[in-house]
């Protein structure tokens, strides 16, 4: 199957029930940045981490403590399909929430899938979303760390004084051009500068690649 870069949006759920299967750290991460969203979050699990435990203690979560049923897509617009080794599985749940009209993610299983989970950097309100089209997920998480190195607190402390600042503009300068105007001259001289750094086994997979690639011309 040929890596299909799909087509990027952020899905708004606040509100809505999103359901989780599984119990283990995958689907507690998962639980927590829905929660942080403002999804209403169901997990269907027979067993739950000490996190999870916790969230459906506190009644943050919804627990089921039992093995997916299909009544459970009726109501969630969204499912995460945190069980891994169990292709078969994964392949069900789609056909299951294509014929309910649900999306679905199914971790390690993109082929199974109806949306991508990409790697998201948070800093402030800032979001980054990084995906290699489910091609190279572990670069993602490379990168994600990278890039949470970079993104600081001063980034984050930025990103909330320029939505200040848009604010004021916005109570304070009706003519749309000179508010534009005025936040382009708070972003002047941002840049974000970076240069990859290329592990050495790429490096010299490339030099083999330049030699195979003169020989042939010559």
């Amino acid at each position: 199957m040929a890596p299909n870069p799909g087509f990027p949006i952020v899905l708004d759920v606040k509100g809505w029930t999103v359901l989780v299967i599984g119990g283990d750290e995958e689907a507690a991460e998962k639980a927590q940045r829905l929660l942080e969203a403002g999804a209403k979050v169901m997990i269907v699990s027979p067993t739950l981490n000490e996190t999870l435990r916790s969230l459906a203690a506190s009644g943050k979560v919804i627990h089921r403590g039992r093995h997916f049923r299909d009544s459970d897509l009726d109501h969630a617009i969204l499912v995460l399909n945190t069980v891994r080794g169990d292709r078969d599985f994964a392949q069900i749940l789609l056909a299951r929430a294509r014929e309910k009209r649900v999306l679905v993610w199914s971790v390690d299983y993109p082929e199974a899938s109806s949306v991508t989970m990409p790697a998201v950097v948070a800093a402030g309100h800032m979001r980054i979303a990084v995906s290699s089209s489910g091609v190279a997920p572990l670069l993602s998480g490379f990168m994600k760390e990278d890039l949470e190195r970079i993104l600081d607190d001063e980034f984050a402390a930025f990103v909330q004084w320029l939505g200040e600042l848009r604010e004021q503009a916005r109570k304070n300068e009706p003519d749309a051009e000179k508010r534009r105007a005025l936040l382009r001259e708070a972003l002047d001289g941002f840049r974000l500068l970076g240069k990859v750094q290329y592990p050495n086994v790429w490096l010299e997979e490339r030099a083999k690649r330049g030699r195979g690639g003169k020989g042939e011309a010559s």
